[in-house]
């Protein structure tokens, strides 16, 4: 990010500010609004919201000055963003279709409704920021490979730990060091089998100006579980044990805490995606080594212990106060700040959160039937363990016992883009579509 603050200022200076569509205007998405207002070369003009009041009152609670027009169309949303205007709207698609949006911010946190707008918005020329991490798990590669053939960019949104930690991850193999372990801090005590009926859970939610879904993401461990597999997808690094390890820790050793075992940590290889309980939120990791002599001498004398291990600790990471940062480097300096790989490193799972019967439905993440692990891509696979960004709404086929992983022969998995999109996917990790092929028929999927 280093400069980018004199390029946006050029940006206002020129009056043409980085123009920018938010579709979701929930929390993080008003935090974005809010956000811009404060910044320079870098505008919301259009948010999508299905509660039209939220889409209107996210500019009002940041506090920006001019009329509010609610639009029907796309031609009348470019219409009022050519004049100047803000504009709300109901349909996403109004926004993905819009050519007065440089930049498609998806804020939703469905995958349904990611890998739609994704897709659209890249068939439209816009550039695809990202802070959908759950829509990234589940097809980020193939939604990455289609923005690549329709020029544009794919891009996991700043701010949030993934990209926090690749910060990381980046700066270390840029110096030539080896990669022991990433991770994040987790500050809500793990309880699996949490639900959002909880009236402890529902007063704590509400305290917040959370819902009570979106706490019970973080306290089951799902939110933790999708965050490092999108670190892990977008870097190789692999979970490693089913799960991750989730050690009680604190900052000042984390180097000795996820080391390898025979060094006295917790880790049976290198290279592993993990988390920590304890005091190291909202902070991110990441455990390096190095063997070189002088850079162990160098590392002395710089305060960062005698090693072999070593800890690069972000202490904080802004979530959607960052993001706009993210779009920024996509319509200016045309770069993605992260992506993930042509494939699949990891696959978060859904684990029954209590007894399935044939019949039951499956809710969202953050629910009551089922909380998320994470494995290796393979291993999922091998074993046919539903992906958490295909599970809402899956009907239950046979019984599945409390704390079992759902596999997708039992339930029945309801259509959907992300779906189609999904099975487009392995044909192309499998190699049996040609790219033709596969551009025509996510092309349709795209206008669907």
């Amino acid at each position: 990010m280093i400069g980018l603050n004199y390029e946006l200022e050029q940006r206002e200076a020129s009056g043409h500010p980085v123009r920018v569509g938010l579709i979701g205007a929930g929390q993080m998405g008003t935090d974005v609004v809010a956000t811009t207002r404060m910044m320079k070369g870098i505008r919301v003009v259009v948010t999508a919201d299905i509660d039209i009041e939220r889409a209107i009152s996210a500019y009002k609670i940041a506090q920006i000055d001019g009329e509010i027009v609610v639009a029907e169309t796309t031609v009348q949303a470019d219409e009022a963003v050519s004049a100047g205007k803000l504009v709300a709207v109901r349909d996403y698609r109004i926004v993905t279709d819009m050519k007065n949006v440089d930049v498609m911010l998806e804020a939703t946190g469905v995958p349904e409704i990611g890998a739609r707008a994704a897709l659209r918005s890249a068939r439209a020329g816009q550039d695809v920021a990202m802070m959908n991490v759950e829509t990234d798990i589940t097809v980020g590669p193939i939604l990455h490979w289609y923005a690549r053939q329709k020029g544009v960019l794919y891009a996991l949104a700043a701010g949030d730990e993934p990209a926090a930690c690749k910060e990381l991850y980046d700066l270390a193999v840029a110096m030539g060091f080896t990669v022991v372990a990433a991770g994040k801090g987790k500050n809500n005590p793990l309880d699996r089998h949490a639900t959002p009926a909880d009236p402890a859970i529902q007063k704590e939610s509400a305290r917040r100006g959370l819902s009570p879904n979106m706490l019970i993401e973080f306290i089951d461990g799902s939110k933790t579980m999708i965050e490092m597999a999108a670190v892990s997808n977008a870097t190789g690094l692999v979970p490693d044990v089913r799960g991750m390890h989730g050690p009680t820790t604190d900052r000042d050793h984390l180097n000795q805490t996820f080391a390898l075992k025979e060094d006295g940590g917790v880790l049976n290889k290198i290279g592993v995606v993990d988390y920590g309980i304890g005091r190291v939120a909202p902070g991110v990791f990441l455990i390096v080594r190095t063997d070189h002599p002088r850079l162990r001498e160098a590392m002395i004398l710089r305060d960062m212990g005698n090693g072999p291990y070593y800890t690069l600790f972000r202490p904080f990471h802004l979530c959607s106060i960052e993001v706009p940062l993210t779009c920024a480097m996509l319509a200016i300096r045309k770069k993605s700040n992260m992506a993930p790989l042509d494939r699949l490193v990891s696959e978060v799972f859904a684990v029954a959160k209590r007894d399935l019967n044939p019949g039951d439905t499956l809710d969202a993440i953050g629910g009551t039937t089922y909380y998320s692990l994470i494995d290796t891509y393979e291993n999922a696979k091998a074993e046919c363990l539903l992906p958490i960004g295909l599970a809402k709404g899956a009907k239950v086929l046979r019984p599945v016992r409390v704390d079992t992983p759902i596999t997708c022969a039992d339930v029945e998995i309801m259509p959907s883009t992300v779906f189609s999109l999904r099975q487009l996917q392995e044909q192309w990790f499998e190699g049996t579509l040609s790219e033709v092929e596969l551009l025509k028929a996510i092309d349709s999927l795209a206008i669907d």
